[in-house]
């Protein structure tokens, strides 16, 4: 059985390597390569810690390199020149059989045994189009690793935009109609100029720019043409803009004056299920899901009845010092911004953050800004917003987009303060939509929708600090008082957790350890 041969192949690379190694390898490999062999799909959690450090590659590239048969490996573009040019190739090494590997964005020609390594992009849009079955055969087993941004990278699929080169289209495909065209443009673009600022850029459509573009099809329909000449990218807005599961939103470009028309659907799981249908699946993700069976992300992304599992920490290379004072103001309290800068300002007279690195991540836009120029004032240089060029002893405050990004490009920081909660805001127009959405539906949008945001989040963004058995400072006090935060707090474990600066953390980092 191939579960046998991964193991025994896979534990004696593992003795091989001089280092620590995650006691989880051979766990994963086994079922990994018992999907492989039922073509069953399953969906592994591996923990944001061990995710961070990329480990855990290795306990499925075994069982897809012993696999005789075909297998697509969808992998972020990122990690494809260290897979393909150090990983893959030193496992190859250990092994007696042959296995070809192609890179691309459809599967070759010909009887093809090999894996074709591919991007979540490449193979989102193949899976997506009239032509899914010519371009990605079904049947093939696909193993998708970093799962945790999958429901972005879809809806970034599904997204219609309508800019200035769509307009340009729809005035070629019907001669004689561009005043009408200008006429609506122009209204629409002034009445999307008068927006007030936001710092999310984008706005959803009100009752009058909604009856415009209704308005638009409705006489296109009319034309001797009819709708049947819609262009490619105005016949999808169309069918998109006329579902009831539809989010429709414009984003400003206000240095140039433009505006431009978004369309995705609120609801994956109606458009996915089909997709996942196509072939067996091994979905590898960090933390998906607080629970281990994954109910609310399979929910969510339409995914059917399969094997999950969900591993635990390493307690002996993963955890954190965790600070969760608990007589800080609420985040919607005006003595809030004083009492964090505060408590920042002491927690970076520790000794290690003085020489090393420190990340303050404040989730609202406007307090980022003054906790940046403030402690600018103080810190001098060593204090940057948002960008990636720091100090070996920089102190970078940034959002959580910014972060989430750039933490893999960075040094591990010995520190991350945490000022809010990762909860998603209803100021954004596309989480307003969405928890419409699920009130329409009379359905818990807090625990479908912005719990596992937050989770997610934030056990990602701390990852780095985990990996390195640094600190962490939970600045928030809804962490305290809410009863979601016992549920943040369970996700983030193992940790050893105090609630003032005790002597322990007055100490250098090394010599807690």
């Amino acid at each position: 059985m191939i579960e046998a041969e991964v193991h025994q192949r896979l534990r004696a690379f593992l003795r091989l390597q001089d280092r620590n190694q995650w006691p989880h390898h051979l766990t994963m490999a086994r079922l990994v390569a018992r999907a492989l062999r039922l073509g069953r799909s399953a969906l592994l959690q591996t923990g944001a810690t061990v995710a961070y450090r990329g480990g855990y590659r290795l306990s499925y590239l075994m069982p897809a390199l012993v696999w005789p048969g075909p297998l697509v490996l969808v992998v972020p573009e990122t990690i494809h020149q260290h897979l393909l040019q150090d990983v893959i190739p030193h496992l190859l090494e250990t092994l007696p059989t042959i296995k070809s590997i192609q890179v691309g964005d459809r599967w070759p020609d010909g009887d093809f045994q090999g894996i074709l390594v591919t991007t979540p992009q490449a193979w989102l849009a193949a899976q997506l189009s009239p032509e899914a079955d010519a371009l990605f055969p079904k049947t093939i087993v696909t193993l998708f690793d970093g799962i945790d941004s999958l429901a972005d990278w879809i809806r970034e699929q599904l997204t219609c935009r309508l800019d200035s080169t769509a307009w340009q289209q729809l005035n070629l495909a019907y001669p004689g109609q561009r005043n009408v065209f200008d006429t609506i443009r122009v209204r629409l673009t002034r009445s999307g100029l008068q927006r007030p600022t936001n710092p999310y850029g984008c706005y959803l459509l009100d009752q009058d720019e909604h009856q415009q573009l209704l308005d638009l099809f409705a006489h296109l329909s009319e034309t001797a043409l009819g709708l049947e000449c819609l262009p490619p990218i105005w016949a999808r807005f169309h069918r998109r803009f006329s579902s009831e599961n539809a989010m429709v939103w414009l984003r400003l470009h206000r240095d140039s004056g433009q505006i431009s028309f978004c369309c995705a659907p609120v609801d994956l799981a109606a458009v996915m299920a089909p997709v996942w249908e196509r072939q067996p699946l091994v979905l590898v993700g960090a933390a998906v899901d607080a629970d281990p069976r994954a109910s609310i992300y399979r929910q969510q992304l339409g995914l059917g009845d399969l094997t999950c599992l969900k591993f635990g920490p390493d307690r002996h290379q993963e955890g954190v010092q965790l600070y969760a004072p608990d007589r800080l103001p609420m985040p919607n309290s005006s003595q809030f911004s004083q009492a964090v800068l505060q408590e920042t300002r002491s927690l970076l007279q520790l000794p290690e953050a003085r020489t090393q690195l420190t990340v303050i991540i404040v989730g609202d836009s406007p307090l980022k800004n003054q906790v940046g120029s403030i402690l600018a004032a103080e810190y001098g240089s060593r204090v940057q917003v948002e960008r990636e060029r720091l100090a070996a002893n920089g102190i970078l405050v940034t959002g959580w987009e910014f972060w989430l990004d750039y933490r893999l490009r960075c040094p591990a920081p010995v520190m991350t303060i945490v000022v809010t909660l990762p909860i998603p805001s209803l100021e954004n127009p596309l989480v307003a939509a969405r928890v419409s959405y699920h009130k329409r539906l009379r359905q818990d949008w807090f625990r479908l929708f912005l719990l596992p945001a937050a989770l997610q989040t934030l056990q990602l963004a701390i990852a780095p600090t985990c990996a390195r058995q640094g600190k962490v400072a939970l600045l928030d006090n809804r962490i305290n008082h809410r009863s979601y935060g016992r549920v943040l707090l369970d996700a983030i474990a193992p940790t050893a957790q105090t609630s003032y600066l005790d002597e322990t953390w007055l100490a250098p980092i090394n010599q807690q350890i």
